[in-house]
């Protein structure tokens, strides 16, 4: 069955028309035949940018010359107010740093690390979930959270100060648009951002409450009495190149970029991946039957093959971010088009998921397509719903953890039907639904 997606404009519109679409909903305001094209060209008086779908450019942008083409100073303005200088939208050396210290807390064995706070945030989603008609992103939201809470402080959703952050940052998300006037215009360094004024209010809460952590885990530490979790691990490695740990403001601003990305994005997925199993109750009834595989060891995880398989599915069709850009740092030359220094390359896992040369059926939800030839295939050159290449999404391996353990224990305990309310996505930091996702749960 076709899973939902808006229509995109046919024709290119007006400036004002545009940005007035950027603002509201990113995907009906660009064209539609950019699910078919390997190449776009958006050009006026303010923004120079290309749409890259082909996949030999991506295997350029993002992986065999990376240095090329950094982080897009655009969409870094339009998220500093939250993230600061963090590693999401660091360039440089100081990119460079800040991976250094963060990579060696994800590794596999960190991972396997988190599995218990994994489980028990997803075994307490599943208790906490009620029953009949229910607006299910918000409880995405709070159980995703939840693992983030517990993975890097060792505390629930529920302690006091993760409970404010969780509330701030709810409202952060319906102030800031994915693509807001910061990202837009081209404004010199030294004049004053664009930021609403609620933005800026959100951020700056998030940001206070975060200090606060932060402050109380590094005391912890220099007590000798912090918890061996992932903010421990990542504040106490030192960058092997220099031997400098992160400082308390450096530290805030990752914390702020891991809980964007730990959090928001996996509450989106989530959210939509529930609302695909109700969809689809078969798939559902394979998901469930996996809960009674979830144990207290990781190697259950390898088991969890039906809800791995709709995890996948549903990153592809609903990625979380749904388009980042890149900047090109000297004139180049792609697909017989020239692209000035400077030019913004955008790259749309929305789009490029569900591109209509390089999916069979690129609309339809279909686990199964994972065990193709076909399908593998089309994910090695046109699946990136954790980017690619150097800067790939650290935390991806932990979010392929988290989801299928979220999936099987909220399957297993509750049976899930979809309701007349059919979702309709739109772009804001992640990829939402206009009105909420709706489900009717009952007990299983």
């Amino acid at each position: 069955m076709t899973a939902p997606r808006p229509r995109g404009a046919e024709g290119r519109g007006t400036l004002l028309g545009l940005m007035r679409g950027f603002r509201s909903d990113l995907l009906t305001a660009l064209p539609e035949r950019l699910y078919r094209a390997w190449m776009a060209e958006f050009r006026n008086p303010l923004i120079h940018s290309f749409f890259c779908n082909d996949p030999n450019l991506l295997k350029v942008i993002l992986q065999e010359r990376p240095q090329d083409f950094p982080k897009s100073n655009r969409m870094r303005e339009g998220l500093a107010p939250l993230l600061g200088n963090g590693v999401f939208i660091s360039n440089g050396e100081d990119w460079a740093h800040q991976r250094r210290i963060i990579d060696p807390a994800f590794e596999g064995g960190r991972v396997r690390h988190s599995y218990a706070a994994i489980l028990d945030a997803a075994r307490a989603a599943a208790a906490r979930l009620p029953q009949g008609a229910v607006d299910i992103e918000p409880h995405a939201a709070h159980a995703a959270a939840d693992v983030i809470f517990r993975s890097l402080f060792s505390i629930p959703v529920e302690d006091d100060i993760a409970a404010e952050v969780f509330a701030a940052f709810r409202e952060h998300q319906e102030a800031q648009p994915l693509v807001n006037l910061a990202a837009l215009l081209p404004l010199p360094r030294w004049l004053p951002r664009p930021h609403s004024r609620r933005t800026r209010r959100t951020a700056g809460r998030i940001r206070s409450l975060i200090a606060r952590l932060v402050a109380e885990r590094m005391a912890a530490i220099r007590a000798g009495t912090a918890p061996d979790d992932l903010a421990t691990k990542i504040m106490t490695t030192p960058d092997p190149q220099t031997g400098a740990c992160f400082t308390e403001a450096e530290m805030l601003d990752q914390v702020a970029v891991l809980f964007l990305a730990g959090h928001e994005t996996s509450a989106s997925v989530l959210a939509w991946a529930l609302w695909l199993l109700a969809e689809h109750p078969e798939w559902q009834d394979r998901v469930a039957a996996e809960a009674a595989l979830l144990g207290e060891d990781f190697a259950c995880v390898s088991r969890l093959t039906a809800s791995r398989a709709v995890f996948r599915e549903a990153l592809r069709l609903y990625p979380a971010v749904a388009m980042f850009a890149r900047e090109a740092t000297r004139p180049e030359r792609f697909r017989d088009r020239d692209v000035p220094k400077g030019a913004q390359l955008t790259i749309s896992p929305w789009h490029l998921h569900r591109h209509q040369r390089l999916w069979d059926r690129p609309d339809d939800f279909d686990p199964a397509r994972w065990d193709s030839p076909e399908g593998r295939a089309s994910a090695r050159q046109a699946y990136l719903p954790f980017s690619a290449g150097p800067r790939a999404c650290p935390g991806a391996a932990l979010a392929m953890v988290e989801g299928p353990v979220m999936l099987a224990a909220i399957a297993g305990a509750h049976r899930m039907e979809v309701t007349e309310n059919r979702p309709r996505p739109v772009a804001r930091l992640t990829i939402r639904a206009a009105d909420g996702i709706w489900l009717r749960l009952t007990p299983r």
